[in-house]
């Protein structure tokens, strides 16, 4: 199996469980986060940050160019969030279409023989190594929202993390 075939399996299957776990919400819940420690984000930042974490980061990748903070992440009340979940699940769709386009658009000597560095670690690294950890980046924040679900006691379990039963 190529660079290509398995980081587009790992996409697929990261962006169809994150969406299965969205359909668990409703905007009522977008200003929950959990009520001990600090620094915690809503369920609202968590999926603008979410539907923002793979296909534009691996685009931002290809074309060198960056939108990201001064001065690195904020405290998370300082972090935008979705206006409801309609927005949240087209700005998903795009990402992932954008994550999907990327890496249609490069060949396995791309993935293998281009050295990128990314703005937090100036380490060049082979572009598919850097993909990888685009994809391992929602599937992260996708985990964070499962536990967040959990902790709602919405009616989750193991298949949903992993976009078992989503069809």
């Amino acid at each position: 199996m190529s660079w290509k075939e398995t980081l587009t399996k790992q996409t697929e299957g990261a962006y169809k469980a994150a969406e299965g776990l969205l359909a668990q919400l409703t905007d009522d819940d977008l200003a929950w986060k959990p009520a001990t420690g600090e620094n915690w984000m809503t369920i609202g930042q968590l999926l603008d940050h979410l539907v923002q974490s793979c296909g534009v980061l691996m685009e931002s990748f290809i074309t060198g160019e960056w939108n990201l903070p001064e001065g690195g992440m904020p405290k998370a009340d300082k972090l935008p969030a979705v206006a409801n979940l309609d927005e949240a699940k087209e700005r998903i769709a795009e990402d992932r279409k954008k994550a999907l386009d990327v890496l249609d658009g490069l060949t396995d000597d791309d993935f293998c023989d281009r050295m990128v560095a990314a703005p937090w670690d100036k380490a060049p690294l082979p572009l598919g190594a850097q993909l990888g950890f685009m994809v391992t980046h929602i599937e992260s924040h996708r985990s964070q929202l499962y536990y967040y679900l959990k902790l709602m006691g919405k009616p989750v379990h193991t298949g949903h993390l992993w976009g078992w039963g989503n069809d």
